[in-house]
């Protein structure tokens, strides 16, 4: 850490913004950790879909399961989760996750390298305000950050787990 934060960084502290039922708590920034990761927390409310599957070019990704239960797909493979379970997501691999459950889920994000985070900000600010997103904007912003959508598989996800965006 480059010395601008406490080496103790506290549950209540972390900017934060929602994306659906998809929250984003900033808890370490690339900034901070000379880019070498990052780490988010997101908050999953029952019944929600985190994101569209969707295939990372340059970064991996590791959730450990602080809260409730998960459905991962990562690949072909679809798996469950629980508290304390670690979830790898490398990249290349087509992944989504998900809350299926009655009660809300939370989920500890560790992204390497960093960067990706900021993904999150701006996809926030095209959701805001509810109604429909520009969804033109969302894959010009996902291409920026080397991440391929996979919206052709978005409704058999939706339908198969009974989740939603």
């Amino acid at each position: 850490m480059d010395g601008t934060r406490s080496h103790v960084i506290p549950p209540s502290v972390g900017e934060s913004v929602a994306i659906g039922g998809l929250g984003v708590v900033f808890k370490l920034s690339g900034e901070e950790t000379g880019g070498a990761f990052a780490i988010v927390e997101h908050p999953l409310q029952p019944g929600a879909l985190a994101g569209p599957p969707h295939t990372h070019a340059h970064e991996d990704e590791v959730s450990l399961v602080l809260e409730g239960e998960i459905g991962v797909q990562i690949g072909g493979e679809i798996l469950n989760a629980l508290p304390g379970a670690y979830v790898v997501k490398p990249r290349g691999v087509p992944h989504t996750f998900w809350n299926a459950g009655t009660e809300p889920a939370r989920v500890q994000e560790i992204i390497t390298p960093a960067g990706f985070e900021d993904y999150f900000r701006e996809i926030a600010g095209v959701v805001a305000g509810g109604g429909s997103p520009d969804f033109t904007r969302i894959m010009e912003i996902a291409a920026r950050y080397g991440l391929t959508l996979h919206m052709d598989r978005l409704a058999e996800v939706m339908e198969r787990h009974n989740v939603r965006l």
